[in-house]
């Protein structure tokens, strides 16, 4: 990639997208073209086939999704299935027919299947069946890797995917019905701190793992793969470490400075047991995070208490 080529970030203004753009304009890109979802709806074939055939990026990042925690993934299962398979498709298409240099699409860890062995590597993909709260979004996202692969193949286009492991980082969701369980972590603790409340309820055992990479740190990760990764085979991209759910509630909670007590409900639903990436092939090229689990969540959280939403 040179500093002046045209450069498409679809979905800019989500969290994985907006730290793109902010990587791109801190290595000197110039040339970079977004567009919001008023601008251009990309569940609408022709309007993403006209805004290829006008613009004609020569990358193109593709961070657009539906997204969302547990429960909105189990609850508008449809959508989420029907939104992200348009999205994915449309843009693929429509970057193979109008000559794309190359494409990175962006799936998500959910893709594996529920009891797929510890640490996930690429092979386990396909190989047993999926968590059920969210396996509408998790089959768009496998869609996404098999189209690029086919396009790949077919059409010899170069279009490769990256999976990150659970993310946050500026321009989070802190919806509590749809956020993921860092956000959602945050704004409950702040909530009840600014309050004064006697106790925080979080959902499920707390014995689930889960690992969290920065979304800074993915960025940096999707540029280093756009520079030095042209494979068909999709990456992992994470840091290698986890921790249990009950260990992240109580890292937050001290963060935050909330003193009051934890209260697990068991009757919601604890997900997936464990899912810690394997990142082996990331780090023999070269590639690893930067960011700290709690240098992370202390700066998301000093933002956080500046917004509009902990005044709520």
């Amino acid at each position: 990639m040179n500093k002046q080529d045209k450069v498409y970030v679809a979905g800019h203004r989500g969290m994985v997208g907006s730290a793109i753009v902010r990587k791109l304009q801190a290595d000197g890109f110039t040339n970079i073209v977004t567009r919001t979802s008023k601008e251009l709806n990309l569940i609408d074939q022709q309007a993403v086939r006209d805004f290829f055939a006008q613009e004609k990026p020569a990358y193109v990042f593709l961070a657009a999704a539906k997204v969302g925690g547990i429960h909105a993934n189990n609850v508008y299962r449809a959508q989420f299935l029907y939104e992200n398979l348009m999205i994915e498709s449309n843009i693929i298409h429509s970057a193979y027919e109008n000559g794309v240099k190359k494409l990175l699409f962006l799936g998500s860890s959910c893709i594996y299947p529920k009891m797929a062995p510890q640490p996930l590597k690429e092979e386990s993909l396909l190989t047993g069946l999926l968590e059920q709260t969210n396996e509408p979004y998790a089959i768009a996202k496998i869609a996404g890797i098999k189209l690029a692969e086919s396009y790949r193949r077919q059409y010899g286009c170069n279009f490769i995917s990256a999976m990150p492991t659970n993310l946050y980082g500026p321009n989070d969701n802190y919806d509590l019905n749809n956020s993921h369980v860092l956000p959602a972590l945050i704004r409950k603790f702040h909530t009840a701190k600014v309050t004064n409340a006697p106790s925080v309820e979080v959902w499920g055992t707390g014995s689930p793992m889960r690992e969290f990479l920065h979304v800074d740190d993915l960025a940096d990760a999707c540029m280093f793969l756009m520079n030095n990764y042209d494979e068909e085979l999709f990456l992992n991209v994470g840091t290698g470490e986890d921790l249990t759910i009950k260990a992240l509630a109580e890292m937050i909670k001290d963060i935050v400075g909330y003193t009051g007590e934890l209260k697990w409900n068991t009757d919601k639903p604890d997900g997936t047991p464990r899912k810690l990436m394997d990142v082996s092939r990331l780090h023999k090229l070269g590639w690893k995070h930067r960011i700290g689990l709690r240098e992370g969540i202390t700066a998301v959280y000093a933002e956080f208490a500046k917004s509009e939403l902990a005044k709520a």
